[in-house]
Parts: structure tokens; sequence; C-alpha cells
């Protein structure tokens, strides 16, 4: 592969919804991010294919869904993404997420400080786990350029040793009712965390294929023994990270279905560039698909050794081909070879509202809670996650 083509961060991640609907109010209404994209899986054209990131789009700010409202509820574990982490400044945007959040009825995890950032936890209405990190201190900010050591966290910030009746008191003094600036999360991801039952095996893959850096060992905070390894850019930025749990091959498999991940993608430069990526990978006796057209994107799909869908998706032409930024999913939109079955397609799905709920990023003092008719039902069961 030439020296020239290399990952240059995460593109996006998809993950599996039963309800449209929910699913918009949820992540455009009380998290704040755009609904930047409302079509259809291309796949499978009667089901949404909902994106959701920042105003124009951006690859590492966009957290997709497919909406199968008739799917079984979806299982961690092995060969599966375990959570979703979202980007914020700085530990007081954190606390004011745990505050909003909490007033809004969610159970919130942490803040948890995992050394490398600090972060919090909850679910969405489908229960897939989705964290909230800060961008420092940073992956590297303990390790010598060259070298990378196993580490042990130290005890006081593991499950077990960690003031837990402290950190559940933490949180900002004050209601919040509008997302400042400071805690937009359109700032993309931090990192995404799936299950793996040999991180060697895994590393091989990332490294080894697809080129990633090896940028952190460590073992899981909430997990104390769990080797829990991170990938990404050299300088480990967030928006770059894929991090990997090991667990024993002899746990459960990853079991797809609604508040599960489908795949996550990586981001590359250009489609010349996807072509090496696609022969590294047949050369590693690796399967991978032919270039597949996603009008904003072009894609190529793979799979780790645990069996975890990867994508490689092109950084354009991106989320502006077929609107202006003024009006980025407000109606539905088709590729080129569906606009002749519009009707069908249409006459299939339900129509979403897009209308503020109450209005996009502000709660004002009413939240979820006073809106019964549109009620977001969270899983209470949390999982070990960081």
């Amino acid at each position: 592969m030439s020296a020239t083509a290399q990952i240059v961060g995460l593109h996006h991640v998809t993950l599996v919804a039963s309800n449209a609907q929910r699913t918009v109010d949820f992540y455009s209404r009380v998290l704040g991010l755009r609904l930047v994209k409302t079509t259809v899986n291309f796949d499978d054209p009667g089901s949404y294919h909902l994106y959701f990131a920042d105003e124009t789009g951006s690859a590492g700010t966009v957290v997709t869904f497919f909406e199968w409202p008739r799917a079984p509820r979806g299982r961690t574990g092995i060969g599966g993404t375990h959570h979703v982490a979202l980007r914020v400044a700085d530990r007081d945007a954190l606390l004011r997420w745990k505050r909003r959040l909490t007033d809004l009825g969610l159970r919130v995890r942490g803040p948890h400080d995992r050394q490398y950032f600090t972060s919090i936890y909850f679910r969405d209405p489908d229960g897939v786990i989705l964290e909230i990190a800060t961008d420092g201190p940073g992956m590297l900010f303990n390790e010598q350029a060259g070298i990378m050591l196993q580490r042990t966290p130290p005890a006081e910030l593991v499950r077990g040793g960690r003031d837990e009746a402290l950190i559940a008191t933490l949180t900002w003094p004050d209601p919040v009712t509008t997302i400042d600036p400071a805690m937009a999360l359109t700032r993309g991801m931090h990192h995404l965390t799936a299950m793996t039952a040999n991180v060697e095996r895994t590393d091989e893959f990332l490294r080894g294929v697809l080129g990633l850096s090896l940028v952190k060992q460590t073992e899981n905070f909430d997990d104390p023994g769990t080797r829990h390894w991170s990938w990404g850019s050299p300088d480990a930025r967030p928006g770059s990270l894929v991090t990997y749990l090991e667990r024993p091959a002899t746990e459960r498999r990853s079991h797809m279905g609604t508040g599960q991940g489908h795949h996550y993608a990586l981001a590359v430069s250009n489609e010349t560039e996807q072509l090496m990526f696609r022969d590294r990978l047949l050369d590693a006796g690796i399967n991978v698909s032919p270039v597949m057209d996603r009008v904003y994107f072009k894609s190529i799909y793979t799979k780790d050794p645990d069996g975890h869908i990867v994508e490689l998706a092109t950084m354009g032409p991106g989320f502006l081909i077929d609107e202006p930024v003024s009006t980025t999913g407000s109606t539905l939109r088709l590729p080129p070879w569906l606009e002749e079955h519009r009707e069908q397609i249409e006459a299939h799905i339900e129509d979403i509202d897009r209308s503020p709920w109450p209005y996009d990023g502000f709660d004002g003092d009413r939240g979820m809670l006073s809106h019964p008719g549109r009620s977001l039902p969270i899983p209470e069961t949390m999982e070990a996650s960081s």
C-alpha cells in the first residue's frame, strides 16, 4: 500500500433504532445534533436511514441509524460495538451535560476519570450506550514516543477503588436549559469501542493491515484485568480513535438488533486511496466488498477478525451534494436510482415530525418528562464501559 494511503480518522458509526421519530427527538432535541440527511437504507429502501452530525455532515461527526421497527433487541458482545463516545471541550461542559440529562429523566453514570479524559455514560431510547468525553489530557500524556507499555490504571480510578458515592454527587449546580458552544456535541466522535476475543489479532488487522497506530495498551477501568487497547492517528487525536475490549472467546457474541451498532466507518481521503486499501485487504486474504456508491461518499466493507463490519468511506463528495445547508435533513432524499420508486417508498415509511421539540437544542424547564406523547423511556441497566 502506498505510503500516501492512510486512514484519516473516524467517518461515521451506524446504529439500529426501533423508531425513527423517537430517534430524531432524542438526537436532535435532547443532544442537539443536526438531522443532516433523511434518506433510506440504499440496500433496504423500505426503511429509513437517518444521519445526525454537525451542520454540514463533516466526516467524524456523523452518527447514523437504520430504522428496524420489527427487529428484536440487539445484544452487546464479541464482534459488536460496545459504545460510542462524543466529544466536549472540558470537564465543566461534561458536568453541564450530566445536569441537563439527569433533569430530563436519564440515568447518568460518572463523571469518571479515565486519566486520558473524563466522561459520563447514559443510554439512548433503544439502549445504545453513549459516552461524552473530554478532549484532554489525551491518550499519550504518559507515553514516550516509540514506546508502548501495557498499563494498569491507578487503583483509585477503577471500579472497586473509586469513590462511587462522591462521583454520583458531582454535577452542575444549576439547571442547564441550553446547549452552549462548549457543550456542543457537533465536535463529533471522541472514540468508539468494540469487543474482541483476541486483542493481538485485532492489532494485526487495525495496525498491520489498515495502518492505524497503536496508541494505548491499558486495562478497562470498569473491569480490571480486561485488556483495553486503542488505535488511531499517530498523535492519538480525539476523532481518530477506535478501542477494543478483550473478553474470553467463550463469552457471548454480539447479536445484531435495535440498540446495537451495525458497523463503524473509517475515513479515507479519496477513491484512489480507497482502492489501495481494497487491494491491501485482498492481499491479506480478507474479504472486502466492491466499491459501493452511497451518493454522499463511496464505501467498501470488510470485517474485523471477530466479524464486526468495518467500512472505509471517502471524505466526499459530502452531504450538500443534493441540498443546501439551510435545508439539510428536512425532506426525504433518495439516490437517483430509487427516484422512480419514490411513491412506493414514501407510502411504506411513516412521516417524521421535524418540528422543534420543543425547539432545537433548548428544552426550557419542560424537558422530556413533560411530553408524554413523545416520551423517551431509557433502559436503566448499564454495562461496564470505558
